[in-house]
């Protein structure tokens, strides 16, 4: 079977971009979690809060360097494998970009040494404002990156004049409610990744020693910041469905299997759609409607998939990755509910738990990654087969490039990103059976 260099640049670029979201989406949320545990050290400097800070912020500067490591290769994937998109959409991706790339290097510059090395060298009023900075600069930073990608599947306040978008209104491509709910799923994805992390490190050590003082906050911390992941994630998983309802109706249908505007909708479990029929095998349904999700005419009438056009989304893939990530969630709350239901009978000692859910913990870290990943790559995906919805073909702005070389860089590109996971996870792991030791010179303040 040949491979073609349409298909193989979709992978490269999907990899590219996933490895680069989980980086970037996991120094977000730890960055705003370090804000509070070194807020309450420079209250309580005595408390375990201190060693807390010291022990994620190693894994918050790994995470923020590997971020950074894999913005790189996306960055060079807009113009070596879409050498058309920047050309066409350049007055809107090339300002967003800028505003990105700016607010993080500035973050960078001026923030970030402060953060990893100044903590015994400045005042801790000075040292929490730098970590303020950092988390806050980090999340600008993603703003902008979650602008242009919702603006690429919802390509509003722009229009296209001699084949390229003229922006009109920047107000409409910044602030729609698409960008504001695509925003929320992002902060709860990252934040959900982050609290599972804190869970799966303080019971693989739980389950190894006695916690410290840092440990036990950690293990608190984590279970609070699960909690309220959990629900801003099913509040946006709603949200970002209705919205794709509204701004990509084609997509709204392939996700619930809708294929005939003139039928009742009904909400498939476990289906198997086929595009050469058109229809969807229904091993699995319930009454539930799933009007909620769907696109409608302007007389209100659902809109199924027989009345978007001739060029259909993935609809298989979008199909089962949304069932996907609502088992994932399930699965996530789940483990928190019964995890809370243990923690009011048993209080937040982790010793006191059972081994196995102890166990089961230690896998909510990727637990947490996985359900991040296919939520972002349901919406990722959704523009398909377009690179902007409705104008620009992905068949049509791919480069001209014999399928082998991509398959090299392919290749090469898997081997990078599987040393960078590997490394991550290992030095998560070393940190987590070793501690933080400190490195203390003649002089140097406690």
């Amino acid at each position: 079977m040949e491979i073609s260099t349409l298909f193989l640049a979709r992978i490269q670029f999907a990899l590219s971009l996933n490895a680069h979201v989980l980086f970037a989406a996991l120094a977000m949320a730890l960055g705003w979690i370090l804000c509070v545990f070194r807020y309450q050290a420079w209250q309580a400097p005595e408390s375990g809060w201190t060693a807390a800070y010291r022990f994620w912020v190693r894994t918050f500067a790994l995470s923020f360097f590997l971020a950074l490591a894999t913005a790189l290769p996306v960055l060079i994937a807009f113009g070596t494998l879409w050498p058309a998109l920047i050309e066409r959409t350049g007055n809107v991706a090339g300002p967003l970009l800028a505003f990105g790339l700016a607010t993080f290097f500035i973050t960078k510059a001026l923030f970030m040494g402060v953060v990893l090395f100044g903590q015994r060298r400045v005042s801790a009023k000075v040292h929490f404002f730098a970590v303020l900075m950092v988390a806050l600069g980090l999340t600008l930073t993603l703003f902008w990156v979650v602008v242009l990608h919702t603006w690429v599947q919802a390509p509003v306040g722009a229009a296209p004049i001699d084949g390229r978008y003229q922006v009109y209104e920047w107000s409409e491509v910044i602030l729609t409610p698409f960008v504001l709910w695509r925003s929320l799923g992002f902060v709860a994805g990252a934040f959900l990744f982050a609290g599972f992390l804190l869970l799966s490190v303080t019971a693989w050590q739980a389950l190894r020693r006695p916690l410290d003082a840092g440990e036990h906050l950690s293990f608190r911390a984590g279970v609070l910041v699960s909690v309220c992941a959990l629900m801003l994630y099913w509040a946006a998983l709603d949200g970002n469905a209705r919205m794709v309802a509204r701004y990509q109706p084609a997509v709204a249908a392939a996700q619930v299997g809708y294929w005939y505007s003139s039928a009742s909708p009904e909400w498939v479990w476990l289906g198997s759609p086929n595009v050469k029929t058109r229809s969807t095998a229904v091993f699995l349904a319930s009454d539930l409607s799933a009007q909620r999700w769907l696109g409608r005419q302007a007389n209100e009438s659902l809109l199924g998939l027989d009345l978007t056009g001739e060029v259909l989304p993935p609809v298989v893939l979008l199909f089962w990755l949304l069932r996907a990530a609502l088992l994932a969630g399930a699965l996530s709350s789940a483990l928190m509910l019964f995890t809370l239901v243990v923690v009011l009978r048993k209080g937040l000692e982790p010793a006191r738990y059972p081994k196995w859910l102890l166990r089961t913990l230690v896998w909510s870290g990727g637990l947490g990654a996985l359900t991040w990943l296919l939520n972002w790559n349901l919406s990722d995906l959704g523009r398909a087969p377009y690179l902007v919805w409705g104008s620009l073909l992905q068949q049509d702005a791919v480069v001209q490039a014999p399928p082998a070389t991509l398959a090299w860089v392919l290749a090469a590109a898997l081997a990078c990103y599987a040393v960078m996971v590997t490394g991550f996870v290992q030095l998560l792991w070393h940190a987590a059976r070793f501690g933080v030791v400190p490195v203390r010179k003649p002089g140097m303040r406690p």
